[in-house]
């Protein structure tokens, strides 16, 4: 959440400073600003979007050093006052900030108490106003940094700038930092792939790390003093640039993205010959795969959707218990943990506070953890130290599209790979293999011709509330359905294994209530069916995600939508489509914004 961008050169900073801001747009929006040394810090920010903020910059603004930043708000609402960046009361020192400061009231009042004066409500200005105590004692921009950082409590991705100095001090706790490093220039972000049109040359700091940023060095220590061991790190461009690519918004091309996005997450991982898998970032050998008591994954929001599909896979395939826990919750439960175990860790960005707070108490008590992560070079993939990245490319839009299929991908490989290793044939893996391979053309075919989305816009745009059904591994599936419809068009929805619907949600229905229900041809179809029966008796109206081919299914359905047929194991990869494309539409007709969707970031990096 929020995002960071720096730079220190001997170009013109505003433009470099700004457009970084777009590109870390996805990771806050409710307000932006710059500040740019010029004799003088000159500072402009505005609630909004970075278009908004753009619209009061002067055409030119003289400096080569500035840092930036992109909000979502944590303390103080959103307003001009609370958007960063913050200046001390001399208007001397800048200061933008990533992350919570548990003690900032208390500090607040202290700095009040002493004459200052808080323009914002912010937990983050009352680091600036510190650090400008330390700096009129006479101590250096880094030691005001380091003796602030010592007296508070909490998470910070942290950039200060100095009038007086040509340089820029990071630290980084709990909140992601990456220092860049070109040609007579640097810059700083709280995200890699800000940086890759500029360099491929990264300090990825840890936390605990301080930097001093200046054009021509990067100097890293640590919080407590002495040198750090960050070292240099060269990430590949392999995202490329993330335009438009002639599509009117960021989801809806990564929705058609997706074909060529599992195609690049199962290339070179498919093993036809063998009937498995291959994944050698995990480092699990035969053994340790016939021996594991059990299977725990992690994960929040869509990503924790993916880990309750693997969940079910990995129990089908393997025979042996799978586990899906919402991080968030992981950590504060005492878990018990067993070190022989296998634990996976699923986050797009791999930055996700919650998430990297899992990873932190699995590795604590005893357990190893392997992350499925879509970042190369994140917080979670070097905590973890081995894992699978699921290469779905940059995904600009809040609502997560192709980075779900890709990480249900890489879980059904584990599946395959744990399965064949301890239960099922040759034969068997083959036959799924085969599938698996036809997949990213059946979903462009599906994408060619995705059935009557509008006709399910009109029954669910006015709705009051929308119910998504499904059953075994398409119970996950209309969860992340209805998370995609909740997120992007403000629609109450519940998602609910078909058979639980008539334990209560079914007290909701009424006449027109829509509900979708995900059908895949396998063995929970007559008792799915059954459930659809229940609701259209009290007036509902059926949206029915099917296999192609299912005339008897459909005869049921108010709306039916087919999807191409596949083996039982792959269908959510095919049926989450529609759901994707129907919650896309539908904040279209509502006139939402579809790629920055209020209230949300893409990265959450706080707890």
């Amino acid at each position: 959440m929020c995002g960071i961008f720096g730079f220190i050169g001997k170009r013109s900073a505003a433009p470099l400073l700004v457009d970084g801001l777009r590109r870390l747009e996805y990771r806050g929006y409710d307000s932006s600003g710059i500040v740019v040394k010029n004799g003088n810090l000159q500072v402009h920010k505005k609630i909004g979007k970075v278009s908004e903020l753009s619209k009061i910059l002067p055409n030119h603004i003289e400096g080569n050093v500035g840092i930036a930043h992109t909000r979502w708000a944590t303390h103080g609402g959103v307003t001009d006052e609370n958007a960063h960046p913050h200046l001390s009361q001399n208007g001397d020192i800048a200061l933008v900030h990533n992350g919570i400061i548990d003690n900032a009231r208390g500090l607040r009042k202290r700095l009040t108490e002493r004459g200052f004066h808080l323009e914002s409500e912010t937990d983050s200005e009352a680091l600036v106003h510190m650090i400008s105590i330390g700096i009129d004692s006479g101590q250096s921009p880094l030691e005001s940094v380091r003796q602030t950082l010592n007296r508070v409590t909490g998470t910070w991705g942290l950039c200060v700038l100095f009038k007086e100095h040509d340089l820029i001090v990071c630290a980084r706790n709990g909140s992601p930092l990456i220092i860049g490093k070109g040609e007579g220039e640097s810059f700083v972000s709280s995200d890699p792939h800000a940086l890759t049109q500029h360099t491929q040359s990264f300090y990825l700091l840890e936390d605990g790390d301080m930097a001093v940023v200046t054009r021509d060095g990067i100097d890293i220590s640590r919080l407590e003093g002495g040198a750090s061991s960050t070292g240099l790190t060269i990430l590949e461009d392999e995202w490329g640039e993330a335009d438009m690519a002639g599509f009117p918004h960021y989801m809806l091309k990564e929705i058609h993205e997706q074909p060529e996005a599992l195609r690049r997450c199962i290339t070179g991982r498919l093993d036809m010959a063998n009937g498995s898998a291959k994944l050698g970032g995990l480092r699990l050998d035969p053994l340790r795969l016939r021996t594991v008591p059990h299977v725990r994954l992690i994960g929040c929001g869509t990503a924790l959707n993916a880990t309750k599909i693997g969940q079910l896979a990995i129990e089908s395939l393997a025979r042996i218990p799978a586990v899906a826990h919402v991080a968030s919750e992981f950590r504060y439960n005492d878990p018990v943990i067993n070190p022989n175990a296998i634990h996976f860790a699923v986050s797009q960005s791999g930055e996700t506070a919650d998430t990297l707070s899992a990873v932190k108490e699995i590795q604590l008590k005893g357990g190893d953890v392997h992350g499925i992560v879509n970042v190369v070079g994140s917080t979670i993939a070097r905590t973890c130290g081995q894992g699978v990245y699921i290469h779905s490319g940059p995904e600009q839009a809040v609502a997560s599209t192709k980075a779900f299929t890709n990480m249900v991908a890489s879980l059904l490989l584990f599946a395959i790979r744990i399965g064949r290793t301890r239960n099922f044939s040759r034969e068997k893996g083959q036959s799924i293999i085969k599938d698996f391979q036809r997949i990213p053309d059946l979903m462009e075919k599906y994408l060619q011709n995705p059935g009557p989305i509008d006709e399910a816009v009109e029954l669910v745009k006015d709705a009051k509330s929308v119910l998504f059904l499904g059953r075994g591994l398409s119970a996950p599936v209309a969860s992340e359905g209805a998370l995609k419809l909740m997120e992007i068009a403000y629609i109450p929805c519940l998602a609910y294994p078909a058979g639980e619907m008539k334990h209560g949600p079914i007290a909701l229905l009424e006449e027109g209530s829509p509900v979708v229900v995900i059908l895949p041809n396998d063995k929970h179809r007559e008792k799915t069916i059954a459930s659809m029966h229940e609701c259209r008796a009290r007036g509902a109206k059926i949206i029915l995600i099917h296999e192609e081919g299912d005339v008897e299914a459909t005869e049921e359905a108010d709306i039916s939508i087919p999807v191409p047929s596949c083996s039982y194991l792959l269908t959510p990869l095919l049926t989450v489509v529609p759901t994707q494309l129907i919650a896309y539409r539908t904040a279209l007709a509502l006139g939402c914004d579809v790629d920055r969707p209020r209230n949300l970031a893409k990265s959450v990096t706080v707890e």
